[in-house]
Order: structure tokens, then C-alpha cells, then sequence
């Protein structure tokens, strides 16, 4: 038997003498995206170069697809921590195959020669051949092009694996995708690239319903806040809006499609679900055929007609005021996802790098959570048993006279929040452990007594490989993560003119920012993120004499305070001047169209007013 690697040389052999490739030695897909790639002209040994799109246009792009990028970054941040190894990269694709963001290991350019794979350029089969992104795009379903699998030769030490996102209603919305040096393939990688496409799915399925009655349902009471479980939309009257996918599986053969009634599809009449679900938040669901559902009201204590009889729980808290930035999407969900599990005194654990606003997020979660206790935080890696649980007045040589309560304690009724939890020492992750269990605190020398504590942890190390060297424990990981959450750093945040607004208010109420110094910050790297733009601008607001900051402040400031460090991405980004100008006509005639209308010209073209402003004045990328 032929092994893989003498299979694809044999392949391309045959593909060398005849022109086609041997259907025998290849998969079906593989064999069908070659036969595509030659019908549309290419040739295995003249790749056409990587086509690029503006800098302008990219992010013209980005702010369109501002949802679906945000729930895409989160996943693959998390994606990027579940896969163990080095040279790997999680990249995020529109429908159209524009590549829109890239997360990956510092060795994976060097590794896999891959400098040409970055944001802007465009990966369908028309241009790169056989490739992860381009061809799952084609099949809209998930796909593995290995090493020579590729239809260029360039990309033959690589290994893709891509999963297409739907959007609710049904049409092809992004793809996700793992790549790797062929040396690093791991065997479940696929599975987590499709799950991670999945989650982004039901996040999309979540938002665009979000004013409808969400139902979850599944076979089995365990799997139904998994992402196995079917997600149906229903207006008041009990009309079905659309299904997921895991749905359209549940219920197959069954008329659940939009347009039919909940009584076409389940034996329980629609009303007395609804009443039920007044009252208990899981209930048995019939469909016409007889199988059995557990079902819950996702979002019940939105809609009045559910409300009559209260829950014996508290309500969500989706009014509460904060302090925390949140006009991204993705992120207004993370927000709002973490009131509603600080009301249910959920543990729960934010990940993100350094100065991305864990801590400020925390604070949200304590203040969401309506509790009368304070707000405690604390570092771990400096911690010992004592200062968490206390101690009691002679417990140990030179015990503070009278003992004391510990930050367990002090925060009884409040929350403790434990900040970078990955350096937390493993004798004192078991204590912690043995806490969770019962919420019980021994202060060192004295007496046991249970308290009420919200626990919220954050970290910028990576858990999994902690966990893979020993230096974390994993029973304690999935105690601390009921929630987990991932904060994106400031430069793929779609809210970064709020974000620095907000802060110049803070720092001094009577100053602002015109668009033109916002513009000029968002092209920087911030590495510190969101604390180094507080920095920055504290710098700024000494420097500006007036009360307002423009683009000439912001270059003055960055000459004099390692600007060059800042610019680097934007350097490196800026592209092509006729690009430029294409994309400034097309926002020209559309803002001549518009009546010279800012505002509709934005609306129309699906871009942020800043992007109008950019072009009438002439700018360039």
C-alpha cells in the first residue's frame, strides 16, 4: 500500500504527464477543487501572486462584519489556547474568502514560509488553488487539505483545516481555519475548528434573535446549554422565525421551517409552554412524532407575557449602568453574559492579555450582580493560605494580635476577584479547590463557617499548557471557568473611538478628540492595549494647551514617546495609492448620491462615519 506522502508524489506525476490528476489517488474533494482550479485556468507552476486588498477597504470590511468578527475573535483565541504546540494559526475569512484577522504563534511565519498569509489577502480557489479557506468556502462544509493536497506547491508544507459559519438564515457568513506546518498536524484540531464555528453560529443565531422568544432544546437534560442542542426562534404568537442547525437535526422531517407554527411541529400546545415557563426553567417538550425534548426559555424574563409569575430566581441584569466600554457587539455580549452569570453567583474566569480591562470587567460583573458585599482583589502568586482564609489570634508565630478574617471573609456577601489566577501556587489551588466544594472557609487555628462570595478569576497565561507542565490543575480550571470569557485585545475591538473617548473623559471632562486624532491612534499597535491608551492619552492631555486634541498633538506626542514602536503595524500597512483612490471614489459618488449626507452615506455603504470623514478630506491609508 501506498503511503500518503508516495500517493501525492505518484498525484502529481500523473497531473504533470496528462494535465489531469488521477481520481484514485486523491479524495473526491481534493480531486474535484484540482479539476475547478484547471477549468479556471491555473497552472501548478505559475501561481498567480497573492492578491491584496486596501488597508481601507480591510477595514471597511472589518467594521461591516463587526458582529460575527467579534464572536470569530473570541473563539479563536480560544481555539489558539486548546491546540498544544507551536507554529499554528487561526485565521478568520468573510464569505468572499478576504482574510480579516490572524492569530498565531511567533514561529509559524519562519516554520511554514507563510508571510504571504495575512489579513487583506484573498484565499478563494480562483486565486490560491486547493486551500482551506477558498475551498471549504466552495463546499460549505469542513475540509482538510494536507501538504501536497494544495493545488501551488508553495503552500505544500502547510496543513489547513477549515469550517464554514452560517449565518441564521442560512447563508454562508465567514470561515474559520486552523493552519499548521504539516510536522505540528494534530488529529482533533478538526473537531475544535468546527465546534469553534459552531459556537459563532449560535452566537450569531443568539444576536439577530435576541428580540424573539429563544427556546433550547435537546434530547438529553445534559447537553442542553451545549452546542449540540437545537435553538429555535419563535415570535409571541408562537410563529417560528428559524432553527439552527442542531435544530433542523432534532427535528428532522419535521416543518420547522420559518413561516410554520410551534403546534406544526410539537404535540405541547404553545400556550401552556409559555405558562410553563413562568414557572420552571427546564420543562418536558413532545414533538408530533413522539420524541421526547428537555426545553428551556433562553431568554424568558425579557418578554412580559412570561413574567406573571415570578422565577425563583433573580432577574437578568441587562439595565445595569457600567463603566465598561461595550459598543462592540461581541464584546456587549461578553458583558452581558457575565452580569447574568454574576446574578446566579457563577464562578467566572476572563482571559485576555495584559491591560485589556479584566479587572474593569470584574467590576461589572460585581456591580451587575446587585450584592451589598465589596469588591475585593487580589494577586495569587503573592497569596498564602492565611490571607485568603484567615487566621485566628495565636494560629502561628507572629500572628497579628485579635487574628484575621481573610479575603474569603472580607468579601462575604461581596466578590473576590483574582487576578492573573495562572500564578496562583499549586498548594494553595488544592485549598482553593477544597473551598469551591462547599464554600466553606478554615481560617488557619480556628472555626469553619460558610460564606457568600462571588468568585471571578482572570488570567493572560495559557491555562492548557499549564495545565499540560503541571503548574495548574485542571479539576480547579473547570471550578473557576463556569463562565468563560475572552476579552480581544484593543486592536481588534471595533469600539475603539468610544473606548478612547470614554478615557480622555475621564482623565479630564472638559477635553475631547477630534476624528482626525482618533483616526491617527487607531492605526497604532497598543501591545499594552487599552492601559497604554490610557497612558497616552494622559501624556496628550498635558501636552494639549486647549480642549481638544488633534491629529498634530497626537504626532507630537508619539515623536517624543516611542511612536516608532507604536506604528509598526501601520507602516506595514499602508498599501498601493490607486487601491486608495478607487476606494475614496466609490465613498464620493455614494455621499453625492446621499445629498452630501455623512450619516447615509456610512449607512449605505455599511462603513463608520470616520471612514466618510477620511475620504472627503482626502486622506490616504
Amino acid at each position: 500500500m501506498l503511503t500518503a506522502s508516495r500517493r501525492m508524489d505518484n498525484a502529481w506525476m500523473t497531473l504533470d504527464q496528462r494535465g489531469v490528476p488521477p481520481a484514485e489517488l486523491l479524495s473526491a474533494d481534493i480531486y474535484d477543487s484540482w479539476m475547478r482550479c484547471i477549468s479556471l485556468g491555473l497552472d501548478t507552476l505559475r501561481p498567480p501572486s497573492p492578491e491584496l486588498v486596501s488597508s481601507a477597504v480591510l477595514r471597511q470590511e472589518q467594521q461591516r462584519c463587526s458582529l460575527i468578527r467579534g464572536l470569530a475573535l473570541a473563539e479563536m483565541h480560544t481555539l489558539h489556547q486548546q491546540i498544544a504546540g507551536s507554529n499554528f494559526m487561526i485565521a478568520f475569512a468573510n464569505a468572499d474568502g478576504l482574510l480579516l484577522d490572524i492569530i498565531s504563534d511567533s514561529s509559524f511565519s519562519d516554520a511554514s514560509n507563510a508571510a504571504s498569509i495575512r489579513p487583506g489577502t484573498i484565499w478563494t480557489e480562483a486565486i490560491c488553488g486547493t486551500n482551506g479557506l477558498g475551498t471549504a468556502a466552495y463546499l460549505k462544509r469542513a475540509i482538510v487539505v494536507h501538504g501536497g493536497e494544495h493545488f501551488f506547491s508553495r503552500y505544500n508544507n502547510l496543513t489547513c483545516i477549515a469550517a464554514p459559519i452560517f449565518a441564521p438564515d442560512g447563508e454562508l457568513a465567514g470561515i474559520l481555519d486552523a493552519s499548521s506546518d504539516c510536522m505540528s498536524r494534530q488529529a482533533h484540531t478538526q473537531a475544535l475548528v468546527v465546534m469553534a464555528a459552531t459556537q459563532i453560529e449560535n452566537g450569531l443565531f443568539r444576536e439577530h434573535h435576541r428580540g424573539n422568544i429563544l427556546i433550547a432544546f435537546h434530547n438529553r437534560g445534559e447537553y442542553l446549554h451545549t452546542l449540540s442542542a437545537g435553538l429555535l426562534a419563535v415570535d409571541n404568537e408562537g410563529r417560528i422565525l428559524a432553527a439552527n442547525r442542531a435544530a433542523s437535526v432534532l427535528l428532522h422531517g419535521l416543518p420547522a421551517s420559518p413561516g410554520r407554527r410551534f403546534a406544526d411541529v410539537f404535540r405541547t400546545k404553545f400556550n401552556a409552554f409559555v405558562d410553563e415557563g413562568r414557572r420552571k426553567e427546564r420543562q418536558r417538550l413532545e414533538d408530533e412524532v413522539g420524541s421526547q425534548f428537555v426545553a428551556t426559555i433562553e431568554n424568558a424574563r425579557q418578554f412580559s407575557m412570561m413574567q406573571a409569575i415570578p422565577r425563583p430566581r433573580p432577574s437578568t441584569p441587562k439595565d445595569v449602568p457600567t463603566q465598561f466600554v461595550s459598543a462592540d457587539p461581541a464584546i456587549a455580549s461578553v458583558v452581558q453574559r457575565v452580569g447574568v452569570a454574576a446574578v446566579r453567583k457563577m464562578p467566572i474566569l476572563i482571559r485576555g492579555e495584559t491591560g485589556t480591562g479584566k479587572e474593569q470587567l470584574a467590576r461589572h460583573a460585581h456591580t451587575a450582580s446587585g450584592r451589598a458585599g465589596a469588591f475585593g482583589a487580589a494577586l495569587p502568586d503573592s497569596l498564602i493560605e492565611a490571607e485568603l482564609f484567615g487566621y485566628a489570634e495565636g494560629a502561628f508565630t507572629g500572628a497579628k494580635k485579635g487574628g484575621a478574617a481573610g479575603l474569603f471573609k472580607e468579601a462575604d456577601g461581596g466578590t473576590l476577584f483574582l487576578d492573573e489566577i495562572g500564578d496562583m501556587p499549586v498548594t494553595l489551588q488544592a485549598v482553593l479547590l477544597r473551598f469551591l466544594d462547599d464554600w466553606t472557609v478554615r481560617p488557619v487555628g480556628g472555626t469553619k463557617r460558610q460564606v457568600d462570595v462571588l468568585l471571578v478569576s482572570a488570567t493572560n497565561a495559557n491555562l492548557d499548557e499549564s495545565i499540560a507542565k503541571g503548574r495548574f490543575r485542571s479539576d480547579l480550571l473547570f471550578r473557576l471557568n463556569t463562565l468563560e470569557v475572552t476579552l480581544p485585545p484593543l486592536r481588534e475591538r471595533s469600539d475603539f473611538a468610544e473606548i478612547a473617548r470614554h478615557l480622555i473623559h475621564k482623565i479630564d471632562p472638559l477635553m475631547d478628540l477630534t476624528e482626525g486624532a482618533i483616526d491617527r491612534l487607531a492605526e497604532l499597535d497598543w501591545d499594552g492595549n487599552i492601559r497604554e491608551l490610557r497612558n497616552v492619552l494622559s501624556r496628550l492631555s498635558l501636552a494639549e494647551p486647549g480642549d481638544l486634541i488633534d491629529e498634530t498633538s497626537v504626532e507630537s506626542v508619539l515623536a517624543h514617546s516611542g511612536g516608532e514602536r507604536l506604528t509598526g503595524r501601520a507602516v506595514g500597512g499602508r498599501l498601493k495609492a490607486n487601491l486608495h483612490e478607487i476606494q475614496r471614489s466609490h465613498v464620493l459618488t455614494a455621499y453625492a448620491e446621499t445629498g452630501n449626507n455623512i450619516s447615509k452615506t456610512a449607512r449605505r455603504l455599511g462603513v463608520s462615519r470616520n471612514t466618510i470623514y477620511r475620504a472627503l478630506r482626502g486622506s490616504k491609508d
